[in-house]
């Protein structure tokens, strides 16, 4: 019965979403109060019926209702609980339902906390809402529907796959569709900005919460599924750039230019037609990505392998949105009514223009690198691969260049500003950068051209982020009480944007030094043999049988010895899940402060004496990579927390808002 009501709500989400588009254009149109209110409450009732449908499906799989195809298919009775639930969204099916969960989710956001906004701007950005939920309900019900049952229930499930049975990657899906779709709202008042013919100060501030919370959502859930990959997969690595992996990252990258342009937008009412193309980018740029994982053109451990009919499905769904869209901005965009003045080359509106350039240019690259060997086997029928070599060529210049600037920005005045007095006041960071460099060419091996600029561009980035800082309090110009007031009165969204930047800065140096001083090593092992990695020596003890709730599993004991004599156990697993007869790798790492001991056990190897191939690697500074995306989130949420940003906002929001003088950017 639970299942009947799941697949009932789904249809009524999908007539409500109808509702919302039809009753919110009228009430535009006729500006009728009653029909807007109508739009808003279907807004929200889609949320809610959808909410039930989610819930439904989550109780198919938690009671093992294997008639339920869906579950038959991705859930086993003898799977923990928590791999019960996050099997709901581990599938094409319910990832589909968990999508439309988010949209309708902000769909109903903005009806409920919109109340500051125009009646007639918010009539249509819930009306391109609903339209958005009518396609992915839509296919979701008809072409993806996750309640289908089974004509003869199977006795047993055929269990999720093992490895992505993760506490990680279990709430990483809710987070990343939280980014992509949260993208849905800026793409919404993009279109209602384009049809009302006016994009002011007022509209980019309205924009600017919602771009920061998909974009805060967005990078958590990059690290999560990176995070993931790296202790996971047993490979050692932390980003392959993997088509979709880029899929994810694209509109991360688009979403960060748009959080930039659009504080041009909202302080000087310049680069209005930029930021209205940036944000229908964005969530573009997110379809294109649900496209390329679920309609089989990929081939991915974290793709979603489906039939090429609903790939095309979804390839259509791509185009009329995005191309509709952007078929208004072609028409309209001439029209709108921006209020920018003119500003120097050398301003912060030029350094934010010049980061928005960067930006662009980077997302081409990575997107010509995810789409041209898909092209090219479809029209001449050879598989190519592109990979690292390539985006260290196109990317990683591009992105280079882009945050050598980011320190100078904030400190150059709007309209005109005086670049020689932002880098005189960043000397201090020059400095360090320039000594950080001379460390990793001197002293590092290998790559020491590479890590040395890795270096020298984290530090320039902390340094100058915190110099940026200290010159807002007048820390050494004015008396300490008085920079101690300063300092307690900054914005939240001074704090965030700080902290967003330092947390890029930690992020590039944890890169540099990891993927260039990675050392790593392989051997076949006996019982008492050794291996040894940097300066540590690992020695097999014993390999025991151990089993797990749904898994037996072979379990290698190594004791580690440091290059101070000290000595620890590791214990890495080679797994098998009966139920679908595969086998995986539970990696061992050992911590040593923001370094890895990574440790694999692979397979066993017959002979006189038994051996078990033995991986091992040292990732110094590791966990630098995932702490700095985390630090660029939580000063994402920061600068959402700022009262200036509120999601709810009073009528006062009609007006133009007052400057401010700091944002995330």
């Amino acid at each position: 019965m639970t299942d009947e009501l799941g697949a009932f709500a789904l249809i009524l989400a999908l007539v409500l979403s109808v509702v919302q588009a039809g009753a919110s254009g009228l009430a535009r149109l006729r500006h009728d109060a009653t029909l807007r209110g109508a739009g808003e409450g279907a807004a929200f009732g889609a949320f809610m019926a959808i909410a039930v449908a989610f819930f439904a499906l989550m109780h198919a799989f938690v009671t093992s209702d294997f008639s339920v195809m869906n579950v038959a298919a991705n859930s086993h009775t003898e799977k923990p609980l928590l791999y019960k639930v996050a099997a709901v969204w581990g599938s094409h099916e319910g990832s589909m339902l968990l999508w439309c969960l988010a949209l309708t989710g902000f769909g109903g956001a903005v009806a409920l906390f919109g109340r500051g906004l125009p009646s007639g701007l918010k009539a249509l950005v819930v009306m391109t809402q609903g339209m958005l939920g009518m396609l992915f309900i839509g296919y979701t019900a008809l072409a993806s529907n996750p309640f289908v049952r089974a004509m003869t229930p199977p006795v047993e499930g055929a269990s999720l796959n093992p490895i992505l049975q993760d506490p990680f990657l279990a709430i990483h899906p809710p987070f990343l569709y939280s980014g992509y779709v949260g993208f849905s709202v800026v793409f919404s008042f993009a279109v209602a900005a384009l049809i009302e013919g006016k994009v002011d100060a007022a509209w980019a501030r309205w924009v600017r919460p919602w771009t920061l919370a998909a974009w805060s959502c967005l990078t958590v859930g990059i690290t999560l599924g990176s995070f993931w990959a790296y202790y996971e997969l047993g490979w050692g690595g932390w980003w392959f750039w993997d088509p979709v992996e880029n899929a994810s990252f694209m509109p991360w990258l688009i979403g960060t230019a748009l959080l930039h342009s659009a504080i041009v937008t909202e302080k000087r009412g310049a680069l209005a037609g930029w930021t209205v193309f940036l944000a229908l980018a964005a969530f573009t740029f997110s379809m294109l990505g649900a496209f390329l994982v679920r309609s089989g053109v990929l081939t991915s451990v974290h793709a979603f392998a489906v039939d090429p009919k609903r790939g095309i499905l979804l390839l259509g769904i791509l185009a009329f949105a995005a191309g509709g869209a952007f078929s208004l901005f072609a028409w309209r965009a001439p029209a709108l009514k921006g209020e920018g003045g003119l500003f120097a080359p050398v301003s912060r509106e030029g350094s934010l223009v010049l980061n928005n350039l960067f930006l662009a240019a980077a997302t081409l690259t990575v997107l010509l690198g995810t789409l041209y060997p898909l092209i090219r086997q479809a029209l001449t029928g050879e598989a190519i691969s592109v990979g690292s070599p390539y985006f260290a060529l196109t990317f990683a210049p591009l992105m280079a260049a882009c945050l050598l600037i980011l320190p100078a920005g904030p400190l150059l005045a709007w309209k005109r500003g005086d670049a020689l007095g932002a880098l005189q006041r960043l000397w201090g960071a020059a400095a360090l950068a320039l000594i950080a460099a001379l460390i990793g060419y001197f002293l590092l091996q290998p790559q020491k051209i590479f890590v040395a600029t890795g270096l020298a561009l984290g530090v320039w980035l902390i340094a100058g982020s915190a110099l940026e800082l200290v010159t807002r309090v007048k820390a050494g110009s004015a008396p300490v009480s008085e920079s101690l007031r300063r300092l307690g009165a900054l914005p939240r969204g001074q704090w965030g944007m700080t902290l967003a930047h330092m947390g890029l800065g930690v992020f590039v140096l944890g890169a540099a030094f990891e993927t260039s001083g990675r050392i790593d090593a392989a051997e076949a092992l006996s019982i008492g043999q050794s291996l040894k990695v940097g300066a540590y020596v690992l020695t097999l003890k014993g390999v025991a049988p151990n089993e797990g709730p749904n898994y037996s599993a072979e379990r290698a004991t190594l004791s580690v010895t440091g290059p101070h004599g000290a000595a620890a156990d590791v214990t890495p697993e080679r797994r098998f899940y009966p139920a679908n007869r595969q086998t995986t790798s539970q990696v061992a790492i050992e911590r040593h402060g923001a370094s890895d001991l990574y440790v694999v056990v692979g397979d066993r190897r017959d002979g006189a004496k038994p051996a078990w191939l033995i991986r091992a690697y040292w990732n110094p500074w590791a966990r630098l990579i995932f702490g700095g995306p985390i630090l660029m989130a939580l000063g994402g949420l920061i600068s959402l927390s700022d009262r200036r940003l509120r999601l709810a906002a009073g009528a006062k929001r009609r007006a133009l808002p007052q400057v401010l003088p700091e944002a995330v950017g």
